[in-house]
């Protein structure tokens, strides 16, 4: 009887996956090193006891979805006639609603504000 010859599979090789993760490396570590190292006698400022407090321009969206103006309380229409230009700043709260927001900036473009920032906290660790 005749067997029919065996169908051998053919492996995947591995050798250039480790070529590509080779040269990565190489790239990663020669990339690293590229860039001028800060200078030893440099004391960079410490802004850790720093108060964190708005700008004073900004608007502030409370947790509550209201809003406010260097501490007074006001409307969108009545703040835009009184800026100069048409940036507005938004300061939110951590808490405050995603659609109140976006509602929020929104009405301002519609009301003339030709950029809309919202101010956030960056984290440096």
């Amino acid at each position: 009887m005749i067997r029919p010859p065996r169908q051998t599979r053919r492996r995947d090789s591995t050798i250039p996956l480790i070529n590509v993760v080779f040269l990565m490396l190489i790239f990663f570590l020669i990339a690293g090193t590229i860039s001028v190292p800060l200078d030893p006698d440099l004391d960079l400022v410490d802004t850790a006891d720093l108060q964190g407090r708005e700008p004073p321009d900004a608007l502030v969206l409370h947790a509550d979805g209201t809003l406010s103006y260097r501490g007074q309380g006001l409307a969108l229409e009545r703040f835009m006639a009184g800026q100069e230009s048409g940036a507005v700043r938004i300061v939110p709260d951590r808490n405050a609603p995603g659609p109140r927001l976006i509602e929020i900036t929104g009405e301002l473009r519609r009301l003339g504000a030709t950029s809309v920032f919202v101010v956030t906290d960056k984290a440096l660790e």
